[in-house]
Parts: C-alpha cells; structure tokens; sequence
C-alpha cells in the first residue's frame, strides 16, 4: 500500500511584528483584554512589497531543504490561501516560478482556515493514486490587507505567515485517515463580501465575523470532526502524541483537547506569537512542533481546523 508521508516541515513569519501594545495605540484595546480573551500576545505584518507567494515560496523552500528533496522533483503543487496574489493565475503557479519549477500541476484551494486541510487531503490522494510521486502543499495568508484596523473585534486576531510540506510516497504509513466537511449555511458568520466588478470594488472588502457564532460552532464541529477522524481510523485519542490545530483563539484549542481529555502539554500552541494566520496556522504550528524537537518520527498526530464556510476537517498522521 502506497502512503503519503511527511517528508518535510518549513514556515515564514514576516519580519514586522506587531504586539498588543502597539495595536493599543491605534485602536481601543489593550494588552490584557486581547491575551484574556484570545491568548495572542503578537502577530507578523507581511511588508509592503512581501507578497503571499513570497512568504508561500520562503516556507517551500525551508521545507525542501529539511526534506533534503530538491524543488525538480516536486510534481505537485498545492497552495491554500485566501489572500492570493491577484486573481488569476494561481497564487501556485506563481510560486512553481519561483521555485524554478515547470510542468507539473500546480493549484490554490480556498477554504479559508481550513485550507491546508483541504489541501494535504488533495495532496494524498494523489499520492496514493499514484498521480503524484513528491508534493509541495503549502498554506500562507496575508490577512493583514483584508482588515479593518479600525475594528478591534477583528484586527486583535489575525496575522500574516506560511507553512509547507513535503509529502512523498512511502511504503511507511504516513496520511492515516481524513475527514472534510463544509456548510454554507454559515456562511454569514464569518466573510469578505467584497468583490471586483467593472474595476471597482463592490461590497465590503474587509473581514467580517460574529465572534460568539464563530465560537460556538468551532468549538462543537473541532471537537466532532477530531472525534470521528480518530474513530474511523479505529483508534482512540489515548494514542495520540500531539494535537496540531489551527491557531485562531486559546479558548478553542483548550475545549478540543478537553473534549479528547489530551492534556494541553500535548497540544502544540503558536497562536501567542503569530495569531490566526488562516491557511498558514497548522503547518506554521506543525513546523514549530518538528524543529523545536518536540514532534519526533514515530508520533501520531492529529491536524485539526475550522475556516469560513464554514469548512472544516481533520487529519490524522503518522509523523
């Protein structure tokens, strides 16, 4: 049986920082209510010239070189983002440039924080069809240009980064198991509206989120999705080293992994540095975890996250 297997782990942050501190100063909020409420203590800026196939290629090719995979053997590349470069071709497609790559696929997926889920979902299954041999799969956001820096319900939240993987085929298990799901019917909880027509923007431009509703369905499909992934795979969550989730609020994190009583020094958290970093959080989080020594071959993990859709999904591997 052929698996997809983590081969790789790199991430970017933007050098910029922006702390609590200094959003106070331009919006009516403070370094405790955001950390209290949030558990982000600071987020990364991309600049002005830092495009997302700029920090997309950075986290590519940190993840290449701890792969020792060189980028001609790449034969897939996916991108999750919802802040591409512009609106077509493929922020992806920009990035194989980039990269000195030509020839194999090359594609975005959007569904927002969920996306690198969606994508490494693809990704193995191309795989394990056989259609792919070595692939790149990355998430990068750069939220920073799609808030209102005038609301703090929102602005506190998000930041700016990338993080990839090399997957490769591997008689080892790698990818157990997978589950997405989506709803549309929640779509208004949590959007960008705005859109170009005859070369003007129309609608709203900016991020918009009920942040209780967000909360409330997060919290109960996290715990559900987690719930099932690890069943179907006919395993329990005692067997899990790690839990990898999308960084977007402290609050949610600790309700997932008590609802599959996991200790939280099993949970990897990188939201206090970088915030909600959309696609980019879970590879950014899972690099964190592999270099920092705490994710070691042999482990199970379980990559889980929400975004806009709402979408969601959960993957279990093999590290």
């Amino acid at each position: 049986m052929t698996y997809a297997k983590i081969l790789g782990t790199g991430s970017y942050l933007p050098a910029k920082t922006l702390s609590n501190d200094d959003l106070a100063k331009i919006v009516d909020t403070s370094d405790e209510w955001i950390t209290t409420r949030t558990g982000i203590k600071n987020r990364h800026i991309a600049a002005d010239d830092e495009k997302c196939s700029d920090l997309a290629a950075t986290a590519a090719r940190r993840a290449l070189e701890a792969a020792g995979v060189e980028a001609a053997e790449i034969d897939l590349i996916i991108v999750a983002t919802s802040t591409p470069d512009m609106l077509f071709p493929a922020t992806a497609t920009i990035v194989q440039k980039k990269l000195g790559i030509a020839g194999c696929p090359a594609f975005d997926v959007q569904a927002v924080c969920a996306g690198f889920m969606y994508a490494i979902t693809t990704a193995n299954a191309y795989i394990k069809s056989g259609l792919a041999k070595k692939a790149l799969v990355i998430g990068a956001d750069v939220f920073s240009r799609i808030m209102d820096w005038t609301d703090r319900s929102t602005c506190v939240l998000f930041g700016d980064g990338a993080g990839a993987v090399v997957l490769g085929a591997s008689e080892e298990p790698g990818i157990l198991h997978s589950k997405l799901q989506a709803d549309g019917n929640y779509r208004h909880l949590l959007q960008t509206p705005g859109q170009i027509a005859n070369g003007e923007i129309t609608g709203v431009p900016f991020l918009q989120m009920d942040g209780p509703g967000v909360f409330k369905f997060a919290v109960k499909a996290l715990a559900k999705v987690a719930e099932e992934v690890i069943a179907e795979a006919g395993m329990t969550p005692e067997q899990i080293d790690w839990l990898v989730p999308h960084q977007a609020n402290y609050r949610i994190l600790e309700s997932t992994a008590k609802h599959l009583k996991l200790s939280m020094d099993k949970v990897v958290l990188t939201v206090q540095e970088h915030g909600n970093t959309s696609a980019a959080s879970i590879p950014l989080a899972l690099d964190s975890g592999v270099r920092s020594g705490s994710i070691k071959r042999g482990h199970t993990l379980l990559l889980e996250g929400i975004g806009g859709g709402f979408a969601w999904g959960a993957v279990l591997v093999k590290y």
